[in-house]
């Protein structure tokens, strides 16, 4: 009966997630404050201000709702029947225009992937070899170039892959969607930084299965370095690949920056013109295809980690004890050094200062950074920025490791959830019911990244906990008696939280990239404010003239990077299980609690296990 309560539950949140979000895009006008016929009426005639008889004729002809709810019941009706409607604005088909732009962005989303895979594992490679080797230390200048790499603003690359290789080298074309050579630039702009992430997460699964009792068996039996290395590589690539389906099925409605500078017709730039136009019916049918979407790309992760992991569920990536660690270099405090120093020297100098005679004006002993398009000084406003930046992305990390874990940890197997129908949503969307509601700024851009930020996290968290309940330790914890709650608090919990907070902190970057990419569409942090992402936003236009502008926030995020691929990857003392050299040892540790237990639910635990 619990099986079935459980199952129920799962389904119910579902359920409540896809009708809360329809409550929500329905609401959209209400919360900005606006007459759906009169946003209508806007887009249709722009230069003429609507009438009463006119708005009385539009709600008429689009049987508008008079309530949010109603507008959601309404679409969930027609959309359980197949029909999704008509566009307010030019009468299209809804299903028509949703199908052709979620069909564009999967195949950029599907390449990008590709592309993200191939590089990742070119720099895993190394690494996996280096593994191999149990007189060498893991190479941190690998991962943490990776993470490095993580932090490139994508938006950026693509506006410097735009400017050199379509505008001034004439060797890829500007804009459009009309062939495979239109993918190119797009694709590399967003799958470069993807395969950063993809590789600092493997980078972090594969310190932690050199670690594992087997990999020294295999040492110890005089195994060949290639098929151990392709075998660590495997082992260490249960929980990266699921991550490859969170990032295709994020990229579905995330890419909106991207696709508005390339001006690809893709699904996420459909559903920001429809936002901003107030089209509810294409917004809601671009909902829906992005919902559809991360739940089977959930599964499909699901099913990829299952099949990896093997029917035996060899264990956990847990950390062994006396295993190696990790050497402290000087490197990351060299990087932290020159970062402090950069910051250090722009919080001298005034941030405000306007000078028009130094517009776009390049470095100089009084300005080493240069000048941005209204003459302020880059250095200060790099320095003063960086407080900004660097703290709002920190904060919405921990919002999102918070989050992640919680939701990740939760039943007691990995199954589709709430995260995985909202990875898919674009930032931009709560970006905009954000900026209606507390209006646009830095504090709603924020929120809005945290609201998809912690989904990657919880899927990393749900696949780590999928291994660790397959471990023996863990099984022999629940024969022993252990409630759920201990079970978390002494085995799950210390196994998972720490790849998960590397996670967190590598994708630093990418939250305050988040941030900026909303501040770049006009929603996060005013043009006026020194915060990174809006100092980018004001400055990529003038990339070609003034290129210093744009490098010094983009470096600092690379710096950013940097400093996170060199968190800690090497194994700390392994959770009290009593695992030692691959032997469970009986009452080895305090998760081996002798308890008793019912009978009925010992076996329902084994099964879930």
């Amino acid at each position: 009966m619990s099986g079935h309560l459980r199952r129920l539950g799962r389904a119910g949140a579902l359920a409540g997630a896809v009708l809360g979000l329809a409550v929500l895009v329905a609401a959209l006008p209400w919360l900005r404050g606006d007459d759906p016929a009169r946003s209508v009426l806007r887009s249709r005639l722009t230069e003429r201000e609507p009438d009463p008889a006119a708005l009385a004729a539009v709600r008429s002809e689009l049987h508008l709702a008079t309530n949010p709810v109603a507008g959601a019941v309404d679409w969930l009706t027609g959309a359980a029947t197949g029909d999704l409607g008509q566009s307010w604005v030019d009468g299209t088909s809804v299903a028509d225009s949703v199908a052709g732009a979620a069909a564009v962005s999967a195949g950029l989303a599907a390449s990008t992937c590709a592309v993200a895979v191939v590089v990742a594992l070119l720099l895993v490679a190394p690494m996996a070899w280096r593994a191999t080797d149990p007189r060498r230390e893991p190479s941190t200048a690998l991962r943490a170039a990776a993470a490095g790499i993580a932090g490139l603003p994508d938006f950026v690359l693509a506006t410097v892959l735009l400017t050199l290789f379509a505008v001034r080298w004439r060797l890829a074309p500007i804009a459009g969607w009309f062939g495979p050579s239109y993918l190119v630039l797009p694709v590399l702009a967003l799958g470069v930084p993807t395969a950063g992430r993809l590789a600092r997460l493997a980078a972090t699964g594969i310190d932690a299965t050199a670690a594992e009792p087997w990999v020294r068996t295999w040492l110890t039996a005089g195994s060949g370095r290639a098929g151990l290395a392709l075998a660590i590589a495997r082992r260490a690539g249960t929980a990266t690949v699921p991550q490859v389906t969170v990032l295709f099925a994020g990229l579905l409605g995330g890419a909106v920056v991207v696709e508005q500078l390339f001006a690809i017709p893709g699904i996420g730039r459909l559903a920001l013109r429809a936002a901003l136009a107030q089209d509810l019916p294409v917004l809601q049918g671009c909902v829906l295809v992005l919902l559809l979407a991360g739940a089977a790309a959930g599964a499909l992760g699901i099913a990829a980690h299952r099949a990896l992991l093997g029917p035996a569920g060899t264990g956990g990536l847990t950390p062994q004890p006396g295993a190696r660690r990790e050497p402290r270099g000087g490197a990351p405090l060299a990087i932290g050094a020159v970062l402090a120093a950069i910051v250090a020297a722009g919080l001298l100098r005034d941030p405000d200062r306007i000078r028009l005679d130094r517009r776009l004006a390049g470095p100089s002993w009084a300005h080493p950074l240069g000048n941005d398009p209204v003459g302020r000084d880059v250095l200060a406003r790099f320095g003063h920025g960086a407080l900004l930046t660097v703290g709002t992305a920190t904060a919405v990390a921990a919002v999102a490791l918070g989050v992640g874990l919680a939701a990740g940890l939760i039943g007691t197997r990995a199954r589709v959830g709430v995260a995985d129908l909202l990875n898919p949503l674009p930032p931009i969307l709560g970006g905009l019911v954000l900026a209606a509601v507390l209006g646009p700024g830095l504090p709603a851009a924020a929120t809005a990244a945290a609201l998809v930020g912690w989904v990657p996290l919880a899927v990393h968290a749900r696949n780590l906990a999928d291994e660790v309940r397959a471990s023996g330790y863990y099984q022999a914890a629940v024969l022993a008696g252990a409630g759920p709650g201990r079970l978390v608090r002494h085995h799950l919990l210390p196994a998972v939280a720490g790849p998960v907070t590397r996670h967190a902190l590598i994708r630093i970057p990418k939250n305050a990239l988040a941030v900026a990419a909303l501040g770049f569409l006009g929603l996060g942090a005013g043009h006026d404010t020194a915060e990174w992402g809006a100092h980018l936003a004001a400055a990529v236009p003038y990339l070609e003239r003034a290129p210093a502008a744009v490098a010094a926030p983009a470096l600092g995020l690379a710096l950013l990077g940097l400093l996170a691929g060199y968190a800690p990857d090497g194994p700390r003392e392994g959770p009290s299980a009593g695992v030692l050299g691959g032997t469970l040892v009986a009452g080895g540790g305090p998760g081996c609690d002798l308890g008793a237990t019912g009978e009925a639910e010992f076996r329902q635990d084994a099964l879930d296990v």
